[in-house]
């Protein structure tokens, strides 16, 4: 299964993050398939940048975001909420 997740590239106490796909099992840190984005949280205000049409098509390929991914996108794309952010499905 895939997911859409931050990860961490930042050096030591200054944050930064890249939004990308990879494999559910992989390792936080360790292979991806794409960048879609990134994330800079020492701004004010912070910055969001995402790829939405890649999001969108990954999306549709089965991969799910994450919850902090999932906030992200809810948080700074209400512009335009189109296609990206979908309700994380129930877990029975």
């Amino acid at each position: 299964m895939l997911s859409i997740r931050m990860r961490r590239t930042g050096s030591k106490k200054r944050p930064f993050f890249r939004v990308v796909v990879s494999e559910a099992r992989s390792k936080k840190e360790g292979e991806f398939i794409e960048v879609l984005g990134f994330y800079n949280p020492r701004t004010k205000p912070a910055v969001f940048e995402i790829n939405k049409d890649r999001v969108t098509h990954w999306v549709k390929m089965g991969a799910r975001p994450s919850d902090s991914v999932r906030t992200l996108m809810a948080r700074h794309l209400t512009r335009d909420r189109g296609a990206v952010v979908e309700p994380a499905a129930p877990t029975a």
